[in-house]
């Protein structure tokens, strides 16, 4: 048995990103940690999912570790940081947040998690976070230097397909409601425009996370304070459902062979 230890940077990103590749990982033997760099604190919430008493914090604590039972993960760590917030966001500032800790320490802070748990693989995020997130960048940074400090030899960045990302503007669906169609197309030709994720020819592999879908979408809908049951896209047909969450995209770390066919099984060289 190896171990795979996948680092997220709020509770529901684990979900959103990876459950597919995490389930994977638990149906073949291994054992799967999730390390979580903040609780999420200063995410948006539904006030009527936070119990009188209990912080937003404690909450989606709380929500992750019911996602991680729902996935049937092995152990559910968090580094402890404060959540940075949204890019431009003046809790960037804040010098407890994760953003601003020093690499070095954070690095070996995970590297501990790492030698405890002998991991074997470790996934991390791409170089901009995904859509440019400080902490989704922050967790790239950190973990490609804690791989170093604790030898782990084998490192997959999460990513989004960016061709497929800048595909979804040309639903008929897209954008909000109440929306003209020249605000429509305003917000298509604004979200074509963004750089997320990585481009197709340069991700390494695909993994259809479609055999464990239901289960996916029952972690998702975990984090109830982040994902409300009317949430769209827990409303999606199993079809939709299946076209936006069934493939879970990865670069590995100093891949000499990317793009088409891509591969599809990150547990391979373990």
């Amino acid at each position: 048995m190896s171990t795979a230890v996948f680092v997220h940077a709020h509770p529901d990103d684990e979900a959103i990103a990876t459950a597919g590749a995490m389930m994977q990982g638990v149906d073949l033997g291994h054992r799967v940690v999730v390390v979580c760099a903040t609780d999420g604190a200063v995410g948006e919430a539904h006030e009527s999912k936070i119990p009188d008493g209990l912080t937003l914090g404690e909450v989606r604590t709380a929500e992750m570790h019911d996602a991680a039972e729902i996935m049937g993960l092995d152990r559910v760590v968090f580094l402890g940081y404060r959540d940075s917030g949204m890019n431009g966001d003046p809790t960037n500032d804040d010098p407890e947040c994760f953003w601003q800790a020093d690499v070095e320490e954070a690095a070996e802070r995970l590297a501990t998690i790492l030698r405890e748990e002998s991991a074997d693989l470790l996934t991390i995020y791409d170089e901009i976070g995904g859509y440019h997130h400080p902490d989704h960048i922050q967790v790239h940074r950190v973990g490609l230097r804690a791989a170093e400090l604790a030898g782990t030899r084998i490192v997959f960045e999460s990513t989004m397909n960016r061709e497929q990302m800048r595909s979804f503007a040309d639903d008929p669906a897209f954008g909000d409601l109440d929306m003209s169609e020249e605000e429509r197309e305003a917000a298509r030709d604004e979200f074509r425009d963004q750089e997320l994720g990585t481009p197709a020819a340069k991700i390494s592999h695909a993994v259809d996370a479609t055999p464990w879908l239901s289960r996916k979408r029952a972690a998702m809908a975990a984090h109830h304070s982040q994902i409300d049951e009317d949430t769209f896209f827990l409303m999606l047909s199993d079809e939709a459902f299946a076209a936006a969450f069934g493939t879970e995209w990865f670069v590995r770390h100093g891949a000499t062979r990317t793009g088409e066919p891509y591969e599809t099984d990150i547990y391979a060289d373990l």
